[in-house]
Formats: structure tokens, C-alpha cells, sequence
């Protein structure tokens, strides 16, 4: 299909004003901590929409709009793991993350364990999970685009990839969090017109419309699943979606971009609100989806359901309010792979680079040239693997990314804060554990062997979450603790009170 005239306008009048964020926010970029983590000036609520505009991503607004389409209650898993991840992250993780780092996840682990093969194994983690995220995003991306706009897939990829790498090279996480900012804000008022225009057909009675949604669904839509085998990989996906998000580098990394715990808290709160209302509706929208365009032209479109709600807005907004959602999913797309791109660069960077291979003796100046180096080299390696993976199963690299986000960095984080026998030994083997053994599941499950798996579940976090926990477990048991590990009590204080050892230098804003 080929784009009109009005679809490729609000294309470009994007792409204009995300340049034009980029440009302003790197006449500020100055620093490592500008670049890395927006010098730590951030306010609670323009990181509360940040957080929203990451979180919110072309898989919320597309996929999980298609997925309540066409499986009805089992896809709501996926929309309460969110929630899950949120309440993680408020309650256990936010405050201390924001005390113990300072630009990366590598940080917070090395403000306990200061060994070179803890922030290596901890930067390679981040990595991984960086760009199998980053991977399966571009391909969704140069799908889609490629459908809306009428070009090649290849084309579509580069284009993506070249702007996300000037947002990083140029703007650092001052121009990604606007970006996210701005996305944010478009996303919500189109999930709330599609809400009101789909309930405004039905008298905005919600019931009518389930109940429409349900006369239409050519199988029960409200049914659960039955056996042991589909409530075993329910579970799988719900601990992996809560977990998995919660555990994100590009989550996480957004506590280090405001100035003081207080408003870590405010924009967890505010993003709270606004998550919460996209994905209380986006069912709502889902079911709309069934009563008015219909399962057999869903599938049609796409056997994903992945332009449901793309062919909803036309339905619903006619011909202008599709532009305007197909351009805003264009933003969206862009906005999640910026925050993707500067949480890799960082890990590559600040982690491997400046504090490995310099030992932390790097200048500011050579600090912002290396992660400017490791942005550029980040896109080009997940542009490059992106085009190849064109024909491949893109789900698997997203399924890996949060499902080794859950089983490696969830038991590392939660036993550096509560377990005080800990050690650097064991930190390293509950990273290799939960990242060798989601890895190896997926690979052998049935999202890459189909039928012929050997590994029965989709996410294989019932077994290597445990297993992670089990490294950490093993490692240290077997181990006796290093003279450059920090004291836990110590780590304690840092991570409740923000007071840092002597000697240990702030990021810029904190």
C-alpha cells in the first residue's frame, strides 16, 4: 500500500519536531551526566511521562490492542504485567536505584561489588538484553513502516536506525526523555479519542460493547484457559511480562535522570496514573476492535493483529484521525529504540570502556565522544542483524529480552539489597545462570522449534528465574568475600540515605 499525501505530512511534521528536540537538547549536552542520564534534572512528572512514553510502546498500542482482538482474556496478562513491574519498581526498587547509581545498571551493582567481572558481566547483561529488545523493535518497525508508507523494508530500518542514532549522538537523554515526553502525550490523546469514538457507538455503555464484542467473536472472548500446560504458560508470561519490564535497563536507567529520591517517587506516581488509564482502556479498545472491523479483517491485515488498532482509527476517525495515529506510532516506535540506544551505548561505553579498559580516568570530553562511538556502533550492529532477520521470528528476541531481564538482573538486584552474604562470585554466577538459561529455553522452546520443542513453555521464566536466584545462591556459598567488596550495611546506608562513599563521584545534577 502507498501512503497519501496526508499520512507522509504528519510523517515528516514528526520527524521535524523530534529533529528539533534533538538540536535543542544538544546545545545542553555537554557532560557525561548530560548525556548519559539528562544531568539528573529531570522533574517527577517529565519523567513520569518519559517513563509512560517507554512503557507505552508499539507493543502496548498495536500488539496488545490485536492480542485482546483475537485471544480475548488470555491476552490480558500482558496488560496487567505493567502493573506488576510498577508496583516492583515503587515499592523495592526506585529509591534505592536512584541512590546507588549514576548512569548505568553496572553502577548500582559496583556500588557493592567494585570488581572489573561484576560490572563486565553486568554491562554485557544490559547489552544483550538491549539489543534483543532494540532488534525486535526495528524489524516490527521496518514491518510496519514499510506497509504505511509504501517502501522497502530495508529502507524503512535505515531510516529508523539513522534517526534514532542522531537523537543519541546529538541530543544524549535530554533529547531521548522529551522525545518520550512528547510521544507520551500523543499516545495518551489517542488512546483516549479511540476510547470515547469506540464507547460513543455503543451509547458509551461498556457492556453493550462487550456484549457486541462478544456476539462478533467467532470464540468465546471472555473464556480462560484450561490444563495444567496453559496454566503453567500463563503463569510463565505473567512472571516474565512483570518481572521482565520491571527489569529493563531502559526502565531502570530512568531513576538515575532526576535529582533526588523524592522525585524518583513523583514520577513513578505520575507515570502510575497515565499507564494505568492506557492500559485499563486498551481491552476496551480491543473488544471495539472486534465489534467494528471484525476478526476475519484483522486477520486479514495482518495474522497478528498488529494494524488493529491502525484499521480501528480509520473506522472509527476516518481518514485524518488514521494519519494522525499511524504517525504517532511512527513516534513511538522511534522514541522506545532512542531509550534502547543510549541504555546500550552506556553499558558499552561508561561500563566496558571508561571504567574497565580507561579505569574510570576518562575525561568528560572523551566520555561523551566514546558514548556518542558506542551509540553509532549499537544501531549499526542491531540495523545490520535487523535486516537480516527480516523473514525470522522477531517475538523470540523480545521474549528474550525481558525474560533475561527477569532471570538475571531481578535475583541480582533483589539479593544485592536484601542479602548480605552476597558475593562478587555470586553476583557474576547468577548472571551467567538466569542469562545462559533463558537463552537456551527460548532456543529450544516453542517460539524458535515450533511443535518439535523440547522446552514446552513459551517463557521459560518458571525454570530460569529460579535458576538465577540458584547462582546467586551457588556462587556465593562456594565463594568467600573479596577485599573489594564494599560492606552491605554501608551499601545500606548509600542506598537509603543517597550518601556516598568518600571518594565516589556523583553523576552530574545528583
Amino acid at each position: 500500500m502507498s501512503a497519501s499525501p496526508l499520512t507522509l505530512g504528519i510523517f515528516a511534521a514528526v520527524i521535524a519536531l523530534t529533529m528539533g528536540i534533538t538540536f535543542w537538547a544538544g546545545r545542553r549536552n555537554h557532560g557525561a551526566g548530560e548525556h548519559y542520564v539528562a544531568g539528573g534534572q529531570l522533574t517527577g512528572r517529565q519523567n513520569g511521562l518519559a517513563i509512560v512514553g517507554d512503557l507505552v510502546s508499539a507493543a502496548a498500542f498495536l500488539g496488545t490492542v490485536g492480542m485482546v482482538a483475537l485471544k480475548g482474556a488470555s491476552a490480558w496478562f500482558y496488560v496487567v504485567g505493567p502493573f506488576v513491574a510498577f508496583v516492583i519498581l515503587l515499592t523495592v526498587l526506585a529509591e534505592p536505584l536512584r541512590n546507588l547509581g549514576r548512569f548505568t545498571m553496572a553502577d548500582v551493582v559496583a556500588s557493592r561489588f567494585r570488581s572489573r567481572g561484576v560490572r563486565a558481566s553486568m554491562a554485557v547483561n544490559s547489552l544483550l538484553v538491549t539489543v534483543f529488545y532494540m532488534i525486535s523493535q526495528l524489524v516490527a518497525a521496518g514491518a510496519l513502516i514499510s506497509l504505511l508508507l509504501g517502501i522497502p523494508y530495508w529502507v524503512a530500518v535505515i531510516v529508523v536506525g539513522i534517526l534514532m542514532t542522531i537523537y543519541i549522538a546529538v541530543g544524549g537523554m535530554l533529547a531521548t526523555s522529551w522525545i518520550q515526553i512528547v510521544k507520551a502525550v500523543m499516545v495518551l490523546v489517542c488512546i483516549a479519542l479511540l476510547f470515547v469514538l469506540v464507547l460513543a457507538r455503543y451509547d458509551f455503555n461498556p457492556l453493550a460493547l462487550m456484549q457486541a464484542a462478544s456476539d462478533a467473536s467467532s470464540f468465546d472472548l471472555f473464556a480462560t484457559t484450561a490444563g495444567a500446560l496453559s496454566g503453567l504458560n500463563t503463569l510463565s508470561v505473567a512472571i516474565a511480562v512483570g518481572l521482565g519490564t520491571a527489569a529493563l535497563p531502559h526502565i531502570l536507567i530512568r531513576f538515575l535522570t532526576v535529582p533526588d529520591v523524592k522525585e524518583a517517587r513523583k514520577s513513578m506516581n505520575f507515570a502510575l496514573v497515565f499507564v494505568g488509564f492506557a492500559f485499563l482502556v486498551i481491552p476496551f479498545i480491543g473488544y471495539g476492535a472486534v465489534s467494528i472491523v471484525g476478526q476475519q479483517a484483522i486477520t486479514q491485515a495482518d495474522k497478528g493483529g498488529n494494524l488493529t488498532t491502525l484499521q480501528l482509527s480509520g473506522v472509527v476517525g476516518g481518514p485524518v484521525f488514521f494519519a494522525i495515529v499511524a504517525a504517532v506510532t511512527f513516534a513511538t516506535i522511534l522514541a522506545v529504540v532512542a531509550g534502547l540506544v543510549i541504555a546500550g551505548s552506556g553499558a558499552l561505553a561508561h561500563d566496558l570502556y571508561n571504567s574497565i579498559l580507561r579505569k574510570g580516568r576518562a575525561s568528560e570530553r572523551e566520555q561523551i565522544y566514546a558514548g556518542r562511538i558506542a551509540a553509532l556502533a549499537v544501531a549499526v550492529v542491531a540495523i545490520v542483524i535487523s535486516l537480516a532477520a527480516h523473514n525470522t521470528n522477531v517475538s523470540s528476541l523480545g521474549a528474550m529480552a525481558v525474560v533475561v531481564a527477569a532471570s538475571a538482573n531481578v535475583p541480582v538486584l533483589l539479593l544485592l539489597l536484601f542479602w548480605k552474604r552476597l558475593t562478587t562470585t555470586g553476583v557474576i554466577s547468577g548472571i551467567v545462570a538466569g542469562l545462559t538459561s533463558a537463552v537456551v529455553l527460548i532456543l529450544v522452546g516453542p517460539q524458535v522449534m515450533g511443535p518439535d520443542a523440547w522446552y514446552p513453555l513459551v517463557y521459560p521464566t518458571l525454570v530460569s528465574v529460579p535458576l538465577g536466584f540458584l547462582g546467586c545462591w551457588a556462587g556465593t556459598v562456594l565463594s568467600r568475600p573479596r577485599p573489594d567488596e564494599s560492606s552491605f550495611e554501608a551499601m545500606q546506608v548509600q542506598a537509603q540515605l543517597g550518601v556516598r562513599p568518600a571518594g565516589e563521584p556523583a553523576a552530574a545534577g545528583h
